[in-house]
């Protein structure tokens, strides 16, 4: 990926107004060509709302931005023919076939009906969907349905690719399948992807940076591992001989303040965030002057979901460049 390049999704300033709710405050964002950018960000944060602006679906109420090279509120065509949408919902025909559907988007956008067929006959094999390209929509399975949606989206060879929950609804196989797409259009074929998602697995496994929004504001924006080291904390997790102990080492690390990780308790076990430089020697000793010995520690490195619950659902939480 060239990051000299020009961005392929650069927003200035750019926000929406619904009434007298602020949805999206001014934004700020670069993607570059190539890349796999994620928005993450509890419900109502603007997701949707910054995917609709960028896709010329919303008019924003301030601030501008280009994707593809072109202008969304002064060339809102030229973006439409240089981008593929995935919405949260499937929007295909449930009577019609894979095939119709992928040859009508074909003729839509102005190829012939030869050049249409074979896009649709390309796509088909690039989505392994040749076994069911006949079947009306309504009978396939929502995997399935997800792939043709994805297909569509692609007909017109798009620079830009939007993808807003695209595996909402998805078992684990069918999610899993989808990524590997995704990363082929990345990686094999230079689209540039935004996906928003609900998941953050499918984020750490599939993004190359990521941007959290918290009330309409976007709050951090960087590559997983930097905004893990930058705003997770790493959890160690003491286990002690009896719960007795564990139960007197917890009250003793409580009354000092540490920061109990709940998640990784047990009778036997005291879990605190690491909130500061050498907070884990300061523990040991201050739990040995107590006469408190632990059978094993292990540390944890922060996880994704660390850093979003920090950021994206704690008020006070630090903005991380």
């Amino acid at each position: 990926m060239d990051n000299a390049a020009t961005p392929s999704i650069r927003a200035i300033g750019l926000g929406r107004d619904f009434a007298e709710h602020t949805a999206v405050h001014p934004l700020d964002l670069e993607v570059n060509p190539g890349e796999v950018y994620g928005l993450l960000g509890p419900n109502g944060s603007g997701k949707s709302t910054t995917v609709r602006m960028l896709t010329t679906m919303l008019r924003p109420s301030r601030g501008t931005a280009q994707v593809a090279g072109a202008d969304i509120t002064r060339d809102p065509g030229t973006v439409r023919r240089r981008t593929g949408v995935v919405l949260q919902g499937t929007a295909l025909d449930p009577l019609m076939s894979a095939r119709e559907l992928l040859c009508l988007q074909g003729r839509l956008q102005s190829l012939t009906s030869r050049q249409a067929r074979a896009r649709c006959a390309e796509l088909l094999t690039a989505f392994d969907a040749q076994e069911f390209a006949d079947t009306p929509i309504s009978k396939l399975s929502g995997g399935q349905r997800r792939r043709i949606d994805l297909a569509v989206a692609l007909v017109q060879r798009p620079d830009v690719l939007f993808l807003d929950e695209p595996t909402t609804g998805l078992d684990p196989a069918s999610r899993r399948s989808l990524w590997e797409e995704i990363r082929a259009l990345s990686a094999g074929h230079g689209v540039t992807v935004l996906l928003t998602t609900q998941y953050l697995e499918e984020a750490d496994q599939l993004c190359d940076r990521i941007g959290i929004l918290r009330a309409g504001r976007l709050i951090a924006s960087a590559a997983p591992h930097v905004l893990k080291e930058e705003t997770g904390d790493r959890v160690l997790t003491l286990r002690f001989r009896d719960a007795p102990a564990a139960g007197r080492a917890r009250d003793l690390l409580t009354a000092r303040g540490e920061q109990l990780h709940a998640a990784e308790a047990t009778p036997h076990a005291v879990s605190i965030r690491l909130t500061r430089p050498g907070a884990d020697g300061e523990t040991l000793l201050t739990l040995a002057s107590a006469g408190l010995h632990a059978e094993s520690l292990t540390v944890d490195e922060p996880s994704l979901e660390d850093v979003f619950l920090r950021l994206a659902l704690t008020p006070e939480g630090a903005t991380a460049a």
